[in-house]
């Protein structure tokens, strides 16, 4: 299967700077691979309902923002999250997609789980500290839904920026961003699976 990557953007402004390092990550990757960018802004889901004990689990319509976003996400290959840290962690819009996933497992017909077992989960974020130990949680997050999907991360590219377009200062993340996708994405765990072994 060749590589399909969705880039699922969750900041709440365009062209900030995670976008920025989003792209300076996706230009090394080579031209035979798609690439998909979604901005969750643009398509706006609505609140996700718990019905994970209701009976009546339907595939949402194609020409909705929950279908785009579950049709796109089960076509990739490669999901990126690139969202901003807030808060210390994902975005409130990245938040309510991965919210969405819990509804997509219970889906009639297309094994949700099974379908992104494998694949790769990466993540992307720009923060306004300099301490990278800051987005532990955001990278928690990540990895700890890749790990219960059965799915590899590649772990989280950092630049620093708050101002538009400081990230592009960041000479370190830039210089990560060039070998980012090419690294090695082993099959995520959680940390207590770590700490067991």
């Amino acid at each position: 299967m060749s590589r399909r990557f969705l880039f699922v953007l969750g900041s709440a402004r365009t062209e900030g700077n995670t976008e920025l390092l989003a792209h300076a990550a996706a230009e090394q990757l080579p031209a035979d691979v798609e690439q998909r960018w979604i901005r969750l802004a643009d398509h706006p889901l609505p609140d996700f309902v718990d019905l994970r004990h209701a009976s009546d689990h339907v595939r949402p319509p194609a020409d909705s923002a929950t279908g785009l976003l579950l049709e796109a996400t089960l076509a990739a290959t490669d999901i990126v999250i690139a969202s901003p840290l807030y808060w210390y962690s994902v975005s409130g819009l990245t938040k309510r997609y991965l919210d969405h996933w819990s509804g997509w497992l219970r889906v009639p017909g297309i094994d949700f789980r099974a379908t992104l077992a494998g694949r790769t989960l990466w993540g992307i974020a720009a923060l306004a500290d300099k301490e990278p130990s800051v987005a532990d949680p955001y990278a928690g997050t990540l990895n700890n839904s890749a790990a219960y999907m059965g799915m590899r991360f590649g772990g989280v590219l950092l630049g620093n920026g708050s101002g538009p377009g400081d990230v592009l200062k960041d000479t370190d993340a830039l210089t990560r961003a060039k070998t980012f996708f090419a690294q090695d994405a082993p099959l995520a765990r959680f940390p207590y699976q770590d700490q067991a072994a």
